[in-house]
């Protein structure tokens, strides 16, 4: 049986996912204060990991990526979890955030909220749901 040439589709992919992956984490690092957040975020880059999938199998990918999706589904809920709860602590009401002002090296002056930890967990949680479930569907053989 002659293997296919996918010569084109992993050309196009090597670009378009580092592409995906740049634009996932605008979309993570932009939620609390503009349209975004971990939910978004999780979604394009759970496409650009099924991308790599389909262009270069899972064998391949699985090597590259060594990353148990389902791992990601509790450590993200619990992270969401953790920071809601956070709250709590500090006697103010429930998933309320703060917020502060970091100087960085390189990316000068930079807006850090506690939204982005919340928001961290349903990226997690996110990423892990959606690229177990396709995978699980990918493998998924009729019997007859």
């Amino acid at each position: 049986m002659n293997k296919p040439n996918n010569l084109i589709l992993q050309t196009a992919t090597a670009l378009i996912a580092f592409i995906l992956l740049g634009f996932s984490i605008y979309l993570f690092m932009a939620g609390h204060n503009s349209p975004g957040g971990g939910f978004v975020g999780g979604l394009v880059t759970a496409a650009a990991i099924v991308l790599l999938y389909m262009a270069y199998g899972i064998k391949f990918v699985n090597k590259i990526l060594p990353i148990n999706f389902r791992v990601l589904i509790p450590v993200g809920l619990l992270v969401a979890l953790l920071t809601s709860m956070g709250s709590f602590l500090f006697n103010v009401p429930f998933l309320s955030h703060t917020f502060g002002y970091f100087e960085f090296p390189v990316f000068g002056e930079v807006e850090l909220a506690t939204a982005m930890l919340f928001d961290l967990g349903v990226y997690l949680t996110v990423v892990g749901v959606t690229v177990t479930i396709i995978i699980n569907i990918a493998n998924d053989r009729v019997e007859s």
